[in-house]
């Protein structure tokens, strides 16, 4: 049986009290601050430091495009060969964010990201699952996309 993924999320999220999720800005604000925290660090050419924003560890998975990538190093890694330069970063703005608490340790954030460059300005959309670890909220789940021109 087959079921999807947004079924088990709405079920899920229908069955946790409110009351059990804590205040619900707390997540929200925390999480915003982690991104707000990942996009300064990119922009300053930090790649490690918009690392933060991930878990750190085996289980952290990151997918674009036909391409899975698990664990925070590995993660690292590819961005760090895949903006290797100032300039194929860019700046990087995330917008229409939209938070979802899940549970009171989890997220679902769905938003758009864009990259402003010299010769382009690459942009698509994400959608990350946060948990709340003992180091506050990280991305265990990102699942980014390029829009098509």
């Amino acid at each position: 049986m087959i079921v999807r993924f947004s079924t088990i999320l709405a079920l899920t999220a229908a069955a946790v009290p409110f009351s059990s999720l804590g205040a619900a800005a707390e997540p929200t604000t925390a999480i915003r601050a982690v991104l707000q925290a990942q996009a300064d660090a990119w922009n300053r050419g930090d790649v490690n430091g918009y690392m933060n924003g991930y878990a750190r560890g085996n289980s952290t998975v990151f997918v674009s495009g036909d391409t899975v990538t698990r664990g925070w190093d590995t993660v690292r890694v590819r961005y760090a060969k895949k903006y290797d330069s100032r300039e194929k970063m860019g700046t990087l703005t995330f917008s229409e964010v939209n938070v979802t608490p899940i549970s009171s340790d989890a997220a679902l954030v769905i938003g758009r990201w864009k990259l402003t460059r010299k010769s382009d300005k690459p942009h698509g959309r994400f959608t990350l699952i946060f948990r709340r670890l003992p180091e506050g909220w990280r991305i265990v789940h990102d699942h980014t996309s390029v829009a098509t021109p």
